[in-house]
């Protein structure tokens, strides 16, 4: 398994990272073909936006060795030391310099973008639980549009003028405005598209805005992972007018674009749910859905049976859809019902290669379940703030319309699929196997409601480092250790850029935490509070330098994966214990922050490890966790509350209750 990336924002990026004030939502022009008519071309900045940098070698080295000293001891950190310094000056050297030539050779993208695209189109293992995540919605704020038949309808109308708008070049720019009194204005939006696509990106940084790489948008729609012998392909079809619909693992399919591309009228596309609704066909005995969990080799070889048995054309509308709907037919109970549903779900309803699989169940709950190998949060969630803020402030459709009165019959085709011998033994396999690996899986989570961002800062300190910190205090206080620790970090703000890990692990947090967990009453309330503020501080640090792409991780990875190409052994750096260590990532975290946002969350990316989801909000700290047997999510988070507890205690002056 590798790591997850879910959601950390560059740190001065919209609506993710914590701190960052969230980015202003577009206006909605009422409903209608587009969501918004932005002055300024969708992808004006794209062609000058900076290139993501190549970090220096010696400064990779220092910063790898410094994430490696909380996790090694003494002599296990000198032999460490040791590989480093051979690399540097010798094999590592040149792969650098490999690098840098490379990388002036493709100046239209960025060093990390090839091998990022190939480090998850060859991973074999299932893409359920090891890569895709999933994001929930609040509930519309009107209850009445909750209804399952309503919130579908206005949601997938909302969805397709998202896709309307990007495609006509009418969605405003990805920008973060650090001066919005300045940037975000009409005036500048006025002169701004005036200035040649190839400077504009300057013109936007001289006010303190900064555009963010918008290159993954086009993937949202239309678009498939195909399983492939040994490396699976992305597969777009932009030509393609049909909604892809599942309902108790059976397929329709729809238009929602006619002819002349004009979004179908929302009361037809809310005739064609309610007929889908309707439809009391029991569950197939052999749901194609399944084959979607698979081992990524397995599934290419079923995919070969499927298109050899006469399946072609369907696969095609599968494939080509504008996007997956799922109606679930049950309502969720809880948080943590909620979180199973939209993570894996029972494996009948979703099609999980599919850029994404809009759910929405019989209560009207949804939520964004998204496959992360095309792209990373900042696309989806910029697409989830959207379709959350016009379904719920310009719905297509009220209560009170009715449906159009058509025939639905004519239009909503119904899938079907021939099936041999060998596809339903494959399927009972799938089956079999799905519903084995998610027996395995807890997930439980926590709402801290004692204070939240406000408070931290007014005590000047970072709420992001405060919550990984208490991420460090509980480890040490349930397991007794410090562990390779991941928090993913958007480059967005670069050409092409993906992601860069945080290291929250650091010695910093490993002496606060031993002073909390284990020697509370050798420390004054004031002296721990500086010991958190110094962990804030360092946290901030290494967030700035991952979001202006100076982190080791990437380039680490890259020149380990230019090592392989060159199909020489692997350097000695590689092969360390302590190198497989922390990449070994216990603890996989990732946070989001919007107003759109319920909760997120994912599987744990090893099987020792946990899957952390959380969120500061204003005056309160959410955490969703999910583990695997021989990790414990509840003890987890009654561990990360006591942290938390503590922390807040020492910020009040007072002594830690133990």
């Amino acid at each position: 398994m590798v790591p997850r990336l879910l959601l950390r924002a560059w740190s001065r990026a919209p609506a993710l990272g914590l701190g960052a004030p969230c980015r202003p939502l577009s206006a909605g022009s009422g409903p209608g073909q587009y969501l918004q008519h932005s002055i300024v071309p969708t992808m004006h900045y794209q062609d000058s936006l900076p290139r993501l940098p190549i970090p220096k070698l010696e400064d990779t080295i220092r910063r790898y060795l410094n994430a490696q000293k909380p996790l090694l001891n003494d002599d296990q950190f000198r032999k460490t030391e040791q590989f480093c310094k051979s690399f540097e000056n010798g094999i590592g050297k040149e792969l650098h310099q490999q690098l840098v030539a490379q990388d002036k050779q493709n100046k239209h993208t960025s060093y990390i973008s090839g091998p990022w695209f190939d480090m998850y189109l060859t991973a074999r293992e299932s893409i359920v639980l090891n890569f895709n995540p999933f994001m929930a919605f609040n509930p519309d704020p009107k209850s009445e549009y909750n209804d399952q038949l309503i919130r579908a309808t206005n949601m997938v109308v909302s969805a397709v003028r998202f896709l309307k708008t990007l495609r006509a070049g009418l969605l405003e720019p990805e920008v973060f405005h650090l001066n919005p009194a300045k940037s975000d204005t009409n005036t500048f939006k006025r002169l701004i598209r005036f200035v040649p696509s190839f400077l504009s990106w300057y013109g936007a940084y001289l006010v303190n805005a900064y555009p963010l790489d918008m290159s993954q948008y086009f993937r949202l729609f239309n678009s498939t992972r195909l399983p492939k012998p040994s490396r699976d392909e992305l597969f777009t079809d932009d030509k393609a007018r049909h909604l892809l619909v599942l309902r108790k693992g059976h397929f329709y399919v729809f238009d929602v674009l006619d002819q002349n591309g004009n979004i179908v009228s929302p009361s037809e596309i809310q005739a064609h749910l309610k007929y889908i609704l309707a439809d009391s066909s029991p569950v197939p005995e052999f749901p194609l859905t399944f084959l979607t969990s698979e081992n990524r080799d397995v599934w290419a070889e079923l995919r070969q049976k499927l298109l050899h048995s006469g399946n072609e054309e369907t696969l095609r509308k599968v494939d080509s859809a504008v996007f997956c709907l799922c109606l679930d037919d049950f309502s969720i109970k809880d948080l943590v019902h909620l979180s199973h549903t939209m993570l894996h779900g029972d494996g009948t309803n979703r099609w999980f290669d599919k850029s994404f699989n809009l759910i929405v169940a019989q209560d009207g709950s949804a939520a964004v379940h998204f496959e992360h190998a095309w792209g990373d949060g900042v696309a989806v969630l910029r697409f989830f703030n959207e379709v959350f803020k016009d379904s719920t402030q310009t719905p297509a459709i009220t209560p009170q319309n009715q449906p159009a009165a058509t025939n639905s019959s004519a239009s909503v085709q119904k899938l079907s699929f021939k099936l041999n011998d060998a596809l339903k033994a494959g399927i009972t396999a799938a089956k079999e196997k799905f519903d084995a690996t998610m027996k395995t899986l807890t997930i439980d989570c926590i709402q801290f409601q004692r204070a939240g961002k406000e408070f931290l800062k007014k005590q000047k300190l970072s709420p992001d480092a405060v919550v990984q910190l208490a991420f460090q205090m509980a480890f040490l206080r349930q397991y007794g250790q410090t562990v390779a620790t991941y928090e993913s970090c958007s480059t967005a703000a670069f050409k092409h850029g993906r992601t860069e890990t945080i290291r929250p692990a650091s010695i910093f947090t490993k002496r606060c935490s031993e002073a909390f967990v284990r020697e509370p009453s050798r420390h004054s309330a004031g002296e721990l509070h500086q010991m958190v503020a110094e962990c804030s501080k360092y946290h901030g640090q290494l967030t700035k330098e991952a979001a202006m792409g100076q982190g080791f991780d990437r380039h680490l990875f890259a020149l380990r994966y230019l090592a392989t190409a060159r199909g020489t052994s692997l350097p000695e750096l590689y092969l360390d214990p302590a190198y497989g260590q922390i990449n070994h990532n216990i603890l996989s975290t990732s946070t989001l922050s919007s107003p759109a946002v319920s909760l997120g969350g994912f599987a744990p990316v090893v099987p020792d490890g946990f899957g952390i989801g959380y969120a500061v909000h204003d005056n309160w700290i959410g955490c969703n966790v999910s583990s695997y047997p021989g990790r414990n999510a509840r003890e987890f988070l009654q561990c990360v509350e006591k942290s938390l507890e503590d922390m807040f205690d020492v910020f009040e002056g007072k002594s830690i209750k133990t």
